[in-house]
């Protein structure tokens, strides 16, 4: 079992940054992609980037390249998005999600990302 807990988010205005992370407990973590999706109001979940156990492969929509940067530490257990540049569009609910399969099996909360213009 992977238990995902995010933290990071808030209010910011556009323009600027924050730092999101995800701190995970289960010994299979460091075996596991894990992903950062997130859910704007009134719109369905998407893929935002992930990352492979090593770290050596990320993936980013294309909404966000250049803007968000996945990376993770297994020593501790944790995955960031790092997100520059925001835009009010980016408002939405950040999920942390991790997979042994093909599967997004284990999910976080969530934390909130408001933007203002």
């Amino acid at each position: 079992q992977v238990q995902l807990v995010e933290s990071g988010g808030g209010l910011v205005q556009a323009g600027g940054s924050l730092r999101l992370s995800c701190a995970a407990s289960g010994r299979t973590f460091s075996s596991c992609v894990a992903g950062w999706f997130r859910q704007a109001p009134g719109k369905e979940r998407e893929f935002v980037a992930s990352i492979s156990w090593s770290g050596v492969r990320t993936y980013a929509a294309d909404s966000v390249k250049g803007r968000f940067a996945i990376s993770r530490d297994n020593a501790k257990n944790t995955v960031y998005l790092q997100i520059s540049s925001l835009k009010p569009e980016d408002t939405a609910v950040y999920y942390c999600a991790a997979r042994l399969t093909t599967t997004y099996s284990y999910w976080g909360q969530g934390t909130q990302v408001t933007v203002s213009s």
